[in-house]
């Protein structure tokens, strides 16, 4: 008999998914009944096969009601009522970093849901780590779109275009927050070398659409880095204000 698949641990992208439910539900039990938990569920199952886990219990609509009931042991609006205590340190900090933002809750949990739905998620392996730097983190909006992020800078074709747009107007390449240019420093073996970082918010990387030069920046390989290290992700300008605080 074939061993059972031990079902994955939620991760954050489906914490963020429960969390928008959870506001929709304004905390509520909802009913197992409920159109928006069966649909929340079909969203998850879907991903999950995907990447080859099978069976009913995965993620079935009550695994999806318990999971609101541990979002609803966050929620000060509901300190005086039963919540389910069970959870994880990925629902507080899901808590935290979107809870208090319902818009950018919003536009997140939709990008995520589109990254599923259109089937951009199949080969996005969220139980590795082989997507990430060992020294890079996930942003806050989660793994789907943080390997969304990394595959479009990371665009062969995009990168070599955008270079070479830099090369026709500036003439050379230097790091946009700190202004480290490898051919100054390494002559001719550094000629052409320079990372690049997608400034694009990640909520709205599961818009139709190729990603234009302007969505990008040249950075050193330690900018950019420093920009992953932690959460929250470091905007550009961020950085440079950390270089130079009187910039």
């Amino acid at each position: 008999m074939a061993e059972k698949k031990q079902n994955p641990p939620w991760t954050r992208d489906e914490i963020i998914l429960a969390l928008d439910l959870y506001r929709q539900v304004q905390g509520a039990w909802p009913r197992e009944s409920d159109p928006r938990v069966a649909a929340l569920s079909d969203t998850l199952n879907s991903f999950w096969r995907a990447q080859g886990h099978e069976g009913a219990t995965l993620r079935n609509a009550n695994g999806v009601r318990m999971k609101l009931m541990n979002l609803r042991a966050h929620d000060p609006a509901h300190a005086d009522k039963a919540g389910l205590k069970a959870g994880n340190h990925i629902e507080r900090e899901v808590w935290a970093d979107f809870a208090d933002d319902p818009r950018h809750l919003k536009e997140t949990a939709d990008a995520i849901r589109q990254t599923i739905v259109w089937g951009k998620a199949i080969h996005i392996e969220v139980e590795s780590d082989e997507v990430l730097d060992p020294n890079e983190v996930d942003a806050p909006e989660g793994r789907l779109l943080t390997v969304m992020h990394h595959r479009r800078e990371r665009s062969r074709k995009i990168v070599k275009a955008k270079k070479q747009d830099v090369l026709k107007k500036v003439g050379r390449l230097t790091c946009e927050a700190c202004s480290f240019d490898f051919a100054e420093r390494y002559g001719a073996r550094g000629d052409g070398f320079i990372e690049c970082h997608h400034i694009k918010p990640l909520a709205d990387l599961a818009e139709a659409g190729n990603t234009r030069l302007a969505d990008l920046a040249l950075l050193c390989a330690n900018c950019h880095r420093m920009i992953h290290a932690k959460r929250p992700w470091l905007s550009v300008n961020e950085l440079r204000s950390l270089l130079d605080p009187e910039r």
